[in-house]
């Protein structure tokens, strides 16, 4: 049989393959996108392969993001971006500087501010009226669960002292009973529907935006957890399907296809013709997401129990379960008979147990079928819950970089949920002790979606450059434990079991480290950066010192 050489040869430096039969060897080989050789792979060589010489550095798995809304993040970022910063009068800067930049802008229209730097979490309307009062202003927060606007746009939409809260979102109001300019949950919908639309050459050019942010973060495939959007989200199926149809979309995705938690089984449907038509190149669309709850912050996600006032006294309020739990038993075993994945947004302990419910209904009437599901945040867990995701099958699907001291944390969480509750957040440690599966993902744009920034924290339980004390240091993972949720646990819910490990006939999605981050110290992980990025054995990025 006549030799045929490698396309792409790695030597040089440490391979970190993921797989516990094998971590480390010294070299990789590439063939037609694919592993051809782990180990010593010079032999290989032939006159046309390209020789990359690691220098030292290591070379892994590409990164996955488990959790993630790309085409919305790469949208804001060409939107009045706010994310950079928390300071009120820096908002207002950068307000103004994009309604200077774009005065024929019938709506002004962005996020990315932090509740920490409100009292209460709570901005007001006043700010942005002093800064914008002829046109309407609608700004999300950065987890997208509430919006700041302006007067002209509660004026727009019809919001008055009169209107009443919608059955899934609260409507922020003053002393008076005057909407302050703060709405949570579905109240945003209430001018969301009033938005001029995103071009579908907007969401295209977000979406490509964002690959390419997300390429330079060494991410080569991830889980989108918003396409099909209604609720007051957008529908940015359109873009992920034209980048695959004339192969922009270098990255892997899955997609998870919006649950409307307004509607019922009758859906079901429309997602399997939904899941057939967004299959294409490297799309696929065979999940289903639930949003089951809100966030702690503010009082949304659900609890087993009532969050606390100022004055540490029990409140009437223990959030909301967006699908009724009996009912999302139901959904979730009709979608799992027909093989669709499943994706909960679940923060509280009670959100979680709903969808830990649903999970043992469908396993009880299906079997255990691969289906995979997945809960995503895991703020809050009860500790009778912990053994129930490995019992289940179920995933748990990280965002570390949310488990740390911070002012969201500290001001607007922990005071509210009181110190047994408190305490519940984000075990990490104990899921894994317990044998669940990890998966990890950021969330972007409500967080960094630099994948090694997430590490850091899953390892340290505290932000880079921080000086608070670890967060709940006892649930805090070890480096290894860490990188392979964001490579095999994330390729395991996203169904690439070609990727993730480095294997003899796995995918060669690549990334090159400047660094070994098991050389140094744990404080150091997130100075790592990356150095190179490859798709199936095709460079996709390259830092100007690589």
């Amino acid at each position: 049989m006549k030799f045929r050489p490698a396309d792409l040869l790695f030597i040089g430096g440490p391979v970190l393959t993921m797989d516990p039969a094998r971590p480390r060897v010294s070299g990789l080989a590439v063939r037609d996108g694919r592993v051809l050789a782990l180990g010593e792979v010079r032999e290989l060589a032939g006159p046309r392969t390209e020789i990359v010489d690691l220098r030292g550095r290591p070379l892994l798995p590409g990164f996955q993001d488990a959790h993630i809304h790309a085409v919305l993040g790469g949208v804001q970022l060409g939107q009045c971006d706010l994310s950079g910063t928390t300071d009120p009068r820096e908002y207002e800067r950068l307000l103004r500087s994009h309604a200077d930049a774009n005065p024929g802008a019938e709506w002004i229209v962005g996020g990315g501010w932090s509740m920490e730097s409100f009292a209460g979490g709570l901005p007001a309307r006043d700010r942005l009226d002093a800064v914008v009062p002829d046109r309407p202003v609608f700004l999300t927060n950065r987890d997208q669960h509430g919006a700041w606007v302006n007067t002209r746009a509660l004026e727009l939409a019809g919001i008055t002292a009169g209107t009443p809260d919608p059955p899934d979102g609260r409507i922020e109001r003053d002393a008076d009973g005057v909407p302050s300019g703060m709405l949570q949950e579905g109240a945003m919908a209430l001018v969301a529907v009033h938005l001029p639309e995103v071009t579908a050459a907007e969401r295209l050019a977000g979406l490509l935006r964002a690959q390419r942010l997300l390429h330079g973060l060494g991410v080569t495939a991830w889980q989108d957890a918003l396409l099909d959007g209604s609720d007051g989200y957008p529908d940015v199926s359109d873009a992920y399907l034209t980048a695959a149809l004339d192969g922009t979309l270098t990255a892997r995705v899955a997609g998870a296809l919006w649950w409307a938690r307004g509607r019922g089984a009758e859906q079901i449907d429309r997602l399997r013709e939904r899941r057939e038509r967004l299959t294409a190149g490297r799309l696929r669309c065979r999940t289903v997401k639930f949003m089951q709850d809100g966030v702690a912050e503010n009082f949304t996600a659900a609890m087993t129990a009532p969050y606390l006032d100022a004055c540490g006294h029990a409140t009437a309020n223990s959030g909301i379960s967006f699908v009724d739990p009996e009912a999302l038993k139901e959904y979730v075993t009709a979608l799992d008979a027909l093989g669709f994945q499943t994706h909960f947004h679940a923060l509280g302990d009670r959100a979680v147990r709903e969808a830990l419910d649903a999970v043992q209904a469908a396993r009880g009437a299906n079997g255990p079928l691969d289906t995979r599901p997945h809960l995503a945040h895991l703020q809050v867990v009860h500790p009778a819950d912990v053994p129930r995701f490995r019992a289940l099958g179920a995933t748990a699907n990280i965002q570390p970089l949310w488990a740390a001291h911070e002012p969201q944390m500290d001001e607007l969480t922990i005071p509210f949920l009181g110190p047994e509750r408190a305490a519940w957040q984000y075990p990490f440690g104990d899921l894994h002790r317990a044998g669940a599966r990890l998966a990890a993902g950021s969330d972007w744009p409500v967080s960094s979606p630099d994948p090694l920034q997430g590490v850091h924290v899953a390892v340290n339980r505290v932000l880079p450059d921080a000086a608070e004390k670890p967060f709940l240091p006892g649930q805090a993972l070890d480096l290894a434990t860490a990188l392979h949720a964001y490579t095999a646990g994330a390729a395991y819910v996203n169904h690439l079991d070609d990727t993730g490990t480095l294997r003899t006939g796995h995918r060669a999605d690549l990334v090159v480290l400047d660094r070994d981050p098991f050389d140094g110290p744990a404080h150091a992980i997130a100075e790592t950066r990356v150095a190179l990025t490859y798709v199936e054995g095709h460079r996709v990025h390259a830092a100007p010192d690589a």
